[in-house]
Order: C-alpha cells, then sequence, then structure tokens
C-alpha cells in the first residue's frame, strides 16, 4: 500500500550535496547542468568492489540527488574500466565463520527513495521509490550486489563485451540482494535460473539478447550514447518521469489490468492542471521544443 501517495516530495532531510562532498572516499557525484547527474562507484584500486562504506554513500549521494529539483536522471556508473566486481574479498573472507550476515550499515545511514511503498522500502529495490529516474551504465566487469544495483535500475545500458555475474553459486551462497525477484521480471524465467542456479560468467552482449540491458554500445561509443539518452530523459516532464516510474513499478506488483486503467486516467486528470501539461501542449503546437521547469514535488 501506498504510505505517502504518487506525489510525493522528496525527502528534504540529511546533508545537502555540498556538504557530502567534502565526506565522500569511496564514491563521487558531478550535476551537469542540464539536469544528469552521475555517480561513480570510486575504488579503482579495488575495482569498485562493494563496502559497507560505499553503501553507506551510496545512500546518502542518491538522497541528497533525489533531493535536488534540479536533479532530473542520474547516471551511475563506475571509476576505470570496472562497473564494479561486488562484493571485497577482505569483506567475504572476514565472513567465514561468522554466525550471521553484517551489513555493517549505520543506524543513521540515509534511506533514500523510502516511505513510497512498503515493498521498496530494502536495500537496492529503494531506487524504485527514487523521484528521480535511474540509469546503470555498466562500462565494465559487473558481478554480484553491483548486478543487483543494476537491475534495480530503472535502466541499463553496458559496453559490449563486459563480463557479468551473480556469483553467489560459486561463494556457496544464495541468490542475493532480491535478484531471484527482479531477474525473472526482466528477463524471464529460462534466463534467470540459467544466471541464478550456475553463476556463470555471461557477457553484456548475451544479457542485451535476454532483455536485461536495453542496448550495448562499442566503448568509443558508450558515453555518448548513454548521456544522449539521459539527455532526453532529462528533457521531459519531471513530474511526468516520476508519475510513470511510480506507476511502472506499482503496476509490476499487481494484477490488475483494470486497476492499472483507473488510476491512469485518475493520474492523468491530475497531471493535466499542472503546468508542465500546459507547456507540453503549447510546445506541441507551436512546433518547438518543451521547456518544463524543475521538480515541485
Amino acid at each position: 500500500m501506498s504510505k505517502i501517495g504518487w506525489e510525493n516530495p522528496a525527502p528534504t532531510d540529511g546533508p545537502s550535496l555540498d556538504q557530502l562532498k567534502e565526506q565522500l572516499k569511496v564514491t563521487r557525484y558531478d550535476v551537469a547542468g542540464t539536469g544528469v547527474a552521475t555517480v561513480w562507484l570510486h575504488r579503482p584500486d579495488r575495482r569498485n568492489s562493494w563496502t559497507a562504506r560505499m553503501n553507506f554513500e551510496y545512500r546518502a549521494v542518491m538522497r541528497a540527488l533525489d533531493a535536488d529539483p534540479a536533479v532530473r536522471v542520474v547516471v551511475v556508473t563506475g571509476s576505470g574500466g570496472t562497473f564494479s566486481v561486488g562484493a571485497d574479498s577482505r569483506a567475504l573472507t572476514g565472513y567465514v565463520g561468522a554466525e550471521s550476515y553484517d551489513p555493517g550499515l549505520p543506524q543513521d545511514a540515509a534511506l533514500p527513495g523510502h516511505g513510497v511503498r512498503d515493498e521498496f522500502d530494502a536495500d537496492l529495490v529503494w531506487q524504485y521509490g527514487l523521484r528521480v529516474p535511474v540509469i546503470a551504465a555498466v562500462n565494465g566487469a559487473c558481478a554480484g550486489v553491483a548486478l543487483a544495483l543494476a537491475a534495480f535500475c530503472d535502466l541499463r545500458f553496458a559496453v559490449s563485451g563486459a563480463k557479468v555475474t551473480v556469483a553467489s553459486p560459486r561463494l556457496g551462497l544464495p541468490s542475493e540482494y532480491g535478484l531471484s525477484w527482479i531477474l525473472p521480471r526482466l528477463i524471464g524465467v529460462t534466463h534467470a535460473a540459467d544466471l541464478l542456479l550456475s553463476g556463470r560468467v555471461a557477457d553484456s552482449d548475451s544479457l542485451a539478447r535476454m532483455g536485461f540491458f536495453n542496448a550495448v554500445y562499442p566503448e568509443e561509443e558508450f558515453q555518448e550514447a548513454v548521456y544522449r539518452y539521459a539527455g532526453q530523459l532529462a528533457a521531459a516532464s519531471p513530474l511526468a518521469v516520476t508519475t510513470a516510474k511510480r506507476q511502472l513499478y506499482t503496476d509490476l506488483l499487481h494484477h490488475d489490468p483494470a486497476g492499472s486503467v483507473r488510476q491512469s486516467k485518475t493520474l492523468t486528470g491530475r497531471l493535466m492542471k499542472a503546468p508542465d501539461y500546459k507547456e507540453g501542449v503549447a510546445a506541441l503546437v507551436e512546433k518547438r521544443t518543451p521547456r518544463f521547469g524543475p521538480w515541485e514535488g
């Protein structure tokens, strides 16, 4: 059940982007004037392997970006030639002999995307609750938790030939971070079973054929293609994009096409009263590109 509603504003608590910049050690971010923000997983010496610190920083940065009305889309990628090889091997070694799993996340960790739906209030799936669309730009190897991070982004692009794996079966572990829920919905049960049960290393081209990636590009074309698409998203109505995102993931949880139609009609009535609709119609009539204002939650 939705706890706040379709048009709930982005959270305003927590440090600002400027305050965060001085605190970041294993992530980086940048916001372009177009409204496209980029977040880098930034441990290039460890191939951007995932740690509790990275999880903490990633949450904080995404919360701050989602709260900034100037940000319209976020691209998540990795520093260097790797997206992320998943959990740091040192951390994995430390768990051997442990009695239980401890994510090592502080009590005061940011909760981006929380409060939209109960079903989204958990690791990585919180990306569904964000106002902004999130694009995973998989610029190299992507494994384990990093694959789950990409899976719960709204769109995924990859460099051709990048190695991808869930990794967990080869570590004696179960399917992690909701991959058993999301992968069948993205690529179907047959392909999901292949990847989740075997833990084999596949490549981005084969995953694109399965439907996991929206597209793959040669390395020399990759960045330009990703940001060209991100620019298209940034140019759309922020209110319409957020609303469509909420519709998409809410309907994914339901089996009620008639309810989806009725909800869409209700939402259409609401959005037709907003400034973006007036601007969109004016641009159509005047045969020009619409100039939508910033998010106004």
